[in-house]
């Protein structure tokens, strides 16, 4: 291996190595160091992946990537106590997926497999515990490991969430507990023509389930419900500081999440395959670090670019674009032989004139609004009592809606309180 590369990146989820695929594609010699046994063996379960960004690097990826299910129907259930309501937006087949469904532990590993078809070097089993610094410019990374220095005209940190090497770079302080998330999921195995069945999906089609309300038992957070071949992804993102302050356990809320009524028959016949938890960041806009410094830039989790429109949680999208970022601004530093942070800001330029600091800044009152405790246990419990209401029909005469949304309205609600959080998500 050489002493010294164009670029390294630290870490190959899909921000980094979209990062080293592109840079590698272009000629660069590329370092990416993962420290697992393989990309992807610390994330054992799925998720929803928007792939146009992807598309765009790589035309028609889904025809070998190894993607699950087609996602074309979308359901947000809103759950009370043992009732629910679903909201459906169904699609019909289209030549190119819109999002799909995907194990990561099987598409980090083609994705990283793909940066090193293309050039790259991969080195595995490897932590990166240190930056090497030349006065105020990272020239490289300490590996754990014996002759573990190896230089290059520019790191790209790609590390997670929590981003030690971004502490490091100066990039960021200390990761506090109110900004990030934690993320608990299990794999569900379960026969293909059941899935087909408790879903009403066929061929490759797939659903995608975000339910609000009863499954976080009134913390802040959600949950959530992917189809894959023949398995489910299922689990809940919790605020990490609101479930420290209740003394829950993350699995404990998960546990009664699958046993509430509207979720129980969508899983029933499942066997737990695999169970895992990992950290997200939810701060939003005004939470993003520091992207760039001398000789160094941080992309993905790492720099906060997770997004939450409230409909869909987006992260491997904006991952992977700011890892096409990042490299399109290590070829043209290349060119220019100018690694210092002054040209290394093309990185956040690129970041907004796309979309991804673009949607960050449109939904950054949201994370605001996410806060409200209300919309976790007293705004879907009212919902739901609603809809129940209007359902139960009997030999009394029928009372208006604005009867009965009034009077299933929780005492612990004024008027005025609903009147001004409609006007905060019409703000979104």
């Amino acid at each position: 291996m050489p002493d010294k590369f164009d670029a390294i990146v630290v870490g190959a989820g899909p921000a980094g190595s979209a990062a080293a695929y592109s840079m590698a594609k272009a000629g660069l010699s590329v370092l990416l160091i993962e420290r697992g046994e393989f990309p992807g063996s610390k994330n054992t379960s799925g998720a929803v992946f928007y792939g146009e960004v992807l598309n765009e690097l790589m035309p028609g990826f889904w025809r070998e990537a190894p993607v699950e299910r087609w996602i074309n129907n979308q359901v947000i259930s809103i759950l009370g106590e043992g009732s629910s309501i679903n909201i459906k937006t169904s699609r019909e087949q289209t030549s190119k997926p819109v999002g799909v469904s995907v194990l990561r532990s099987k598409f980090d590993r083609w994705l990283a497999q793909k940066a090193v078809d293309a050039g790259a070097t991969l080195l595995t089993s490897s932590l990166v515990d240190d930056l090497l610094w030349e006065k105020d410019r990272v020239t490289g990374v300490r590996v754990a490991r014996e002759q573990g220095e190896v230089l290059a005209d520019v790191v790209i940190i790609a590390d997670g969430a929590n981003s030690l090497l971004s502490e490091k770079a100066k990039l960021r302080g200390k990761m506090e507990l109110r900004h990030v998330a934690v993320a608990v999921k299990e794999l569900i195995k379960l026969p293909e023509n059941e899935i087909e069945q408790h879903f009403q999906l066929s061929g490759n089609e797939g659903a995608a389930y975000s339910f609000l309300g009863e499954g976080t038992k009134g913390l802040p957070g959600g949950c959530f419900l992917y189809t894959n071949r023949e398995s489910l992804s299922i689990g809940l993102i919790v605020n990490l500081h609101n479930l420290q302050t209740a003394g829950i356990q993350p699995f404990e809320l998960l546990d009664g999440f699958k046993e509430h009524q509207a979720v129980a028959p969508l899983i029933a016949g499942g066997i737990v395959k695999e169970y895992s938890a990992h950290l997200i960041p939810e701060a939003g806009y005004d939470a993003v670090p520091k992207l760039f410094a001398n000789g160094v830039l941080v992309v993905g989790d790492a720099a906060g670019l997770t997004l939450n429109s409230g409909f869909t949680l987006r992260g491997m999208d904006l991952a992977i674009a700011s890892g096409i970022a990042a490299a399109e601004t290590v070829k043209q530093a290349k060119k220019n032989k100018d690694y210092s942070a002054g040209y290394l800001s093309y990185y956040r330029k690129l970041l907004e004139q796309g979309f991804v600091l673009k949607d960050l800044k449109r939904v950054k009152n949201f994370s605001r609004l996410l806060n409200n405790k209300l919309i976790y246990r007293e705004y879907p419990a009212w919902a739901c009592r609603v809809a129940n209401r209007l359902y139960n029909v009997g030999t009394k005469p029928a009372l208006k809606m604005t009867k009965i949304i009034n009077g299933e309205r929780p005492r612990s609600l004024s008027l005025w309180r609903v009147i001004s959080d409609i006007f905060k998500v019409n703000d979104l």
